[in-house]
């Protein structure tokens, strides 16, 4: 049971999914400074009932907790798409070049089995059920 678990995590893919998990969350930090840094305050500049709340307004006047925040969600769509196209760009797009490159001086795959190939793993299939089920059938096929 544990040299089951060992092989699933030693597994290229595993591996490989939790050093872009770490790697995506650190980047993603670094987008989210960039955005609230310099992004954010270009889009409260826009608008906004005050500076420091930014694009949206009170749907409720003097109740701050009814602020609809347009410029946050104007934020999270900016991170969004950095992430997204930095991905894109540096993780999927080489892999794909990667594989076709591979797939290119890729030999070919196994042969697939000829007719009589598969009527002989039929035939014996069958003899095989016969024989299980109490019956033994002694038909035998002859070749010119």
């Amino acid at each position: 049971m544990l040299k089951g678990f060992k092989d699933f995590l030693m597994r290229g893919n595993v591996v490989e999914l939790a050093v872009a998990v770490v790697i995506g969350t650190a980047f993603t930090a670094v987008v989210t400074a960039f955005t609230n840094g310099l992004i954010k305050p270009l889009i409260n500049a826009i608008g906004g009932t005050e500076a420091a709340k930014g694009l949206g307004f009170n749907v409720l006047g003097g109740n701050d907790s009814t602020f609809l925040d347009f410029g946050g969600v104007i934020n999270a769509a900016i991170n969004f798409v950095i992430v997204a196209a930095v991905v894109y760009f540096l993780l999927v797009l080489p892999m794909k070049k990667i594989q076709e490159r591979r797939k290119r001086g890729q030999e070919a795959g196994p042969a697939e089995p000829t007719d009589v190939e598969l009527l002989t793993e039929i035939r014996d299939l069958l003899r095989q059920q016969g024989s299980s089920n109490g019956q033994v059938t002694t038909h035998t096929a002859t070749r010119d």
